[in-house]
């Protein structure tokens, strides 16, 4: 894909951009994985009791397939890509950029249920930003995929950490997790909270200590 570059802004904050939209278009029901997908999916429908032949489920298993097109679109996705859009012109800003509040929809790789929630996303720049709305990319991204809450608090902060290169990033999430909230431990009204910091973050109590003050961590979010 050929980078786009923005003639409307001066030549030290060219963006070279290069990140896709996520994939949404219809899946290909005459591929032959889709086709033995579905059947896979109307073997289920028959192991929990059901008959995937009345009415109601006819068409279940193509309407599964869509969601599990956008539920998992993430795998298809570099987050590379929303990452390379930088600005340089910054006024030597070297301060916190926090991003908080960012919508978690993701699936547990271990049920493959939801868990939805909150993340808090911040880092300290070093000569370049990114676009605040990249940073949401980068969530959904992995987000879109099966997920564990540990490992895709990891996976956003390494790839905001390896990709612009900062001073320091840091990654809180907070999440409720379907797996134990109506089967299992049956624990509806609990919260799970992650975090992952690097650099200055890390190193420095201040800093981290403003981090975890913005963000208000000490609030459970409410849904």
């Amino acid at each position: 894909m050929a980078a786009r570059v923005n003639p409307h802004l001066p030549s030290a904050q060219t963006q070279i951009c290069a990140y896709p939209v996520f994939p949404m278009k219809e899946p290909d029901f005459n591929d032959p994985k889709t086709k033995q997908a579905m059947e896979h999916i109307r073997s289920i429908l028959g192991f929990i009791g059901d008959d995937a032949n009345r009415e109601g489920l006819l068409e279940t298993p193509r309407r599964v397939i869509r969601a599990y097109y956008e539920h998992f679109c993430g795998y298809s996705m570099d987050p590379e890509e929303p990452l390379s859009c930088t600005f340089t012109e910054i006024e030597g800003y070297d301060q916190m950029v926090l991003l908080s509040g960012i919508e978690i929809q993701s699936h547990c790789e271990h049920h493959m249920v939801p868990f939805v929630g909150k993340a808090h996303v911040a880092y300290i720049p070093d000569g370049r930003v990114v676009g605040l709305s990249k940073l949401a990319k980068v969530v959904e991204i992995f987000s879109k995929r099966l997920q564990v809450q540990e490992k895709l608090t990891a996976q956003i902060a390494g790839a905001i950490q390896e990709h612009l290169k900062p001073r320091g990033v840091a990654v809180v999430m907070q999440a409720r997790h379907y797996c134990m909230c109506y089967r299992g431990v049956h624990q509806p009204h609990a919260w799970t909270t992650t975090s992952k910091l690097t650099g200055v973050f890390l190193n420095n109590l201040a800093t981290r200590e403003e981090f975890l003050r913005l963000i208000s961590i000490t609030q459970t979010p409410s849904m």
